[in-house]
């Protein structure tokens, strides 16, 4: 073994140690993100599309009549109740205890519903327009022309587990990198360790090595709990070039690494440095679709949201074990990564000090 390599595995032996013995450290890289993995996955891995409460009153011919297909149709969208009191409907329509109410008035198809839920009365509008224009169809006797064939464009396994798990595998990654690097060296630099590194025998390049590569051991040690506990209690799937996703997630750490030494090098303590590590983590987390999607976010929020490196990390991970894209896919939000990890890596360096005079 070279006399590079020895001091460089030792050092990492020793951090890495370290870092297994703090039980806050383990907890905060570990446990906490894992807590959000397991919650969202209780609350939402077996979530369907719901269907909406309709109480039908009367007879209504449309709905009564329709043939197979037609009822099929209105059956994905609605579950039907009968009631013969339209007072006593409405008023359930009003407490919220029922989604819609509906009546015929002649050859009138009438929909009841409430202003204080606008979405679910705009679903429940066009759904049930589509279906009296197709029951018009029907009732006319003209023959079909044209037919609807419905396919989602991932297979019928996919859970959204899928959908959630890299984003908050991102976040996880990106608090315990930045967190980190922001932590160790202001109490390197506080406890005068980064002075006395100055007369070791090992030299800083070393050190730092040393430190990265713990770094980048625990970020995969956390991708490969995420991704573990998810494929094996909420149905999470790998498939086509997901391995990719190793490599992005590497850059990714190096970027949030090189934040958190920013954070340590402008911050007087290591209480203010590992907040101000946290302030640019956390907002950053809630404009990246960490925990949610932005599909319906204003276009300048998006335009904010691509600025920061969360975001890039977040979609690469989505297209290679989401949407089944192949390696191709990380390259760009990689060169992003990258650039961003030089940029906040050189500022850094302008403003570090040894000394926390």
């Amino acid at each position: 073994m070279s006399t590079t390599t020895s001091p460089l595995l030792a050092l990492s032996r020793a951090i890495l140690r370290g870092f297994s013995r703090d039980r806050t450290s383990v907890f905060f890289a570990i446990v906490f993100p894992l807590m959000f993995l397991v919650l969202f996955g209780g609350l939402l891995g077996d979530r369907d599309t719901p269907k909406l409460d309709a109480v039908q009153v009367g007879a209504v011919p449309p709905i009564d009549d329709a043939g197979p297909q037609l009822r099929e149709s209105l059956d994905q969208s609605f579950e039907i109740t009968r009631s013969d009191d339209l007072a006593a409907a409405l008023k359930q329509v009003r407490e919220g205890k029922a989604d819609i109410a509906l009546e015929m008035r002649g050859d009138t198809l009438v929909l009841h519903y409430s202003n204080v839920d606008a979405v679910t009365a705009g679903v429940a509008q066009g759904t049930l327009r589509s279906f009296v224009d197709a029951a018009n169809l029907a009732a006319s006797g003209a023959p079909s022309r044209f037919q609807l064939q419905v396919d989602a464009v991932e297979d019928d396994s996919l859970s959204s587990i899928q959908y959630y798990t890299p984003g908050l595998l991102g976040w996880g990654v990106a608090t315990s990198a930045a967190i980190g690097a922001a932590a160790t060296l202001q109490g390197w630099r506080q406890s005068k360790l980064l002075r006395r590194l100055q007369l070791a025998p090992v030299s800083t390049r070393t050190v730092v090595a040393a430190r990265v590569l713990v770094t980048l051991v625990i970020s995969l040690v956390q991708m490969a709990i995420f991704l573990g506990v998810a494929m094996a209690f909420f149905g999470l799937r790998l498939d086509g070039a997901w391995w990719s996703s190793v490599p992005l997630l590497l850059v990714g750490t190096l970027s949030f690494m090189a934040m958190g030494l920013l954070s340590g090098a402008v911050a007087k303590t290591t209480e203010g440095a590992v907040n101000m590590a946290n302030f640019l983590v956390l907002p950053m987390s809630m404009l990246s679709g960490s925990f949610f999607p932005l599909d319906g976010a204003p276009r300048w929020l998006d335009v904010v949201s691509q600025c920061l490196p969360l975001r890039h990390l977040n979609e690469g991970m989505l297209d290679v074990l989401v949407r089944g894209d192949g390696p191709s896919a990380v390259v760009v939000p990689a060169l992003i990564l990258l650039g961003f990890t030089v940029v906040l890596t050189l500022v850094a360096a302008r403003l570090f000090r040894w000394d926390t005079a």
